[in-house]
């Protein structure tokens, strides 16, 4: 069996201030680095082979904290990466429906058909993460990796384990430096925990 960690990272400036930031490169906040600390402290006691993290340093500093508990680099991988915003980065969903409001109506009901402007669509990044993620889980047969990413593309994985829509990935919540256990049997997964957020516990 080999498990699968896959954390979202922690808190950043434009989370706090509802921004989509897609691609943009955006730190951790103090309270993201905390946050991404106390994934670390849940994981210790976790035999880790390896850590991978998008190459956005958000998911890359917290995948850090978790490897620095094992001593272990941080392999980076492009598709990890979050959902491709376009034109709407560093724009608020306020901004966004006042020029796109027609796209936005549809962005939280049927997310699987949209297309952002200048930007990706869900499909293609749970192609890109999908694979990626097949190919590190083919890479470590009976090991425990952990996988830091984003909360668009931990959805769209997500719901392909579990054969859900990608119309219905809004469903599934993903709180910073969320855990999520996925066992892999004979290429079959199951989920095991998801948005686990137990090492917040008493964090303001």
């Amino acid at each position: 069996m080999t498990k699968v960690i896959l954390v979202r990272h922690g808190e950043t400036l434009w989370n706090l201030e509802m921004k989509y930031q897609g691609h943009c490169d955006i730190a951790l906040t103090e309270k993201g680095i905390k946050q991404a600390e106390l994934a670390a402290a849940s994981l210790a006691n976790e035999s880790i082979s390896a850590v991978y993290a998008s190459d956005l340093c958000r998911a890359f500093a917290t995948a850090e904290s978790i490897a620095n508990k094992h001593n272990l680099p941080v392999a980076t991988i492009p598709e990890l990466k979050e959902i491709n915003f376009g034109q709407w980065e560093g724009l608020t969903y306020d901004k966004i429906n006042n020029q796109w409001s027609d796209i936005m109506a549809r962005l939280f009901t049927h997310p699987d058909e949209i297309v952002i402007p200048g930007g990706e669509t869900f499909k293609e990044v749970k192609e890109r993460a999908t694979i990626a993620l097949s190919k590190l889980v083919k890479k470590h047969p009976n090991e425990t990796i952990v996988v830091v990413s984003h909360g668009g593309t931990i959805r769209t994985i997500l719901c392909a384990v579990l054969n859900i829509h990608l119309n219905h990935l809004w469903n599934i919540k993903q709180d910073n430096t969320a855990i999520n256990i996925l066992e892999y049997y004979d290429n079959q997964a199951l989920v095991s925990l998801m948005n686990g957020t137990y090492h917040l516990d008493g964090l303001e």
